[in-house]
């Protein structure tokens, strides 16, 4: 199959701030869990769940986050990469919760940021973004970009943060310009990774022997 399945005719584009509008709209509750994100969002289950789990990336948490979130990503783009047509989480992490009112801390934070990739964001080349070989491309990307993001590299969390942020608003907005961007950013940031960082020198000569 070459195609992945497109969009019904009729369907509205979804905008990214439309959708952390929803899911930080507390009226729907306290909280929301990621069994109701996959099935509210399933045209764009894997943009909104990898927006999602880029939130604690921008948002003051504890040093090390990325140990959490990278390895979430990874998994998240091995699924692309293997052609999964909506993501598959594990029946614990379905069940966890997500409270609104984190959602709705980062639209109001990234909403100058948000308002203006909207404005030139729309369904545009989406032979591109429902090609299967252009969905696994981006699986690959997200892996290595996840595996890194889980690194103690000084620095990168927010640099990480906002490449894979153009991935997740790509996905969500069905725009293969954006998603052009994203990947040439992406393999820029994975080649300055490998060449300016020890870590992953070290860890690449560690796999490789």
């Amino acid at each position: 199959m070459s195609r992945l399945t497109p969009l019904p005719e009729g369907v509205a584009p979804l905008r990214t701030s439309t959708l952390l509008s929803i899911l930080g709209d507390d009226r729907a509750g306290g909280s929301i869990s990621f069994e109701e994100l996959l099935s509210s969002f399933r045209q764009r289950a894997f943009g909104a769940l990898l927006l999602v789990i880029l939130l604690p990336t921008f948002i003051p948490v504890p040093i090390g986050i990325g140990a959490i979130t990278g390895p979430m990503i990874a998994l998240l783009g091995a699924q692309m990469l293997l052609t999964f047509s909506r993501p598959w989480l594990p029946g614990w992490v379905r069940r966890r919760r997500m409270e609104r009112a984190t959602v709705a801390r980062f639209g109001a934070r990234f909403r100058p940021l948000l308002s203006r990739l909207e404005r030139i964001c729309r369904p545009r080349l989406t032979q591109i973004t429902e090609r299967v070989w252009a969905h696994a491309f981006t699986g690959l990307q997200l892996v290595i970009l996840g595996l890194l993001l889980a690194l103690p590299i000084p620095f990168t969390n927010y640099p990480y943060g906002i490449v894979l942020l153009l991935y997740a608003v790509a996905l969500i907005e069905r725009d293969g310009v954006l998603l052009l961007i994203a990947w040439t950013l992406g393999i820029g940031a994975i080649v300055a990774s490998v060449m300016l960082s020890g870590e992953v020198v070290a860890l690449i000569g560690r796999m490789l022997g």
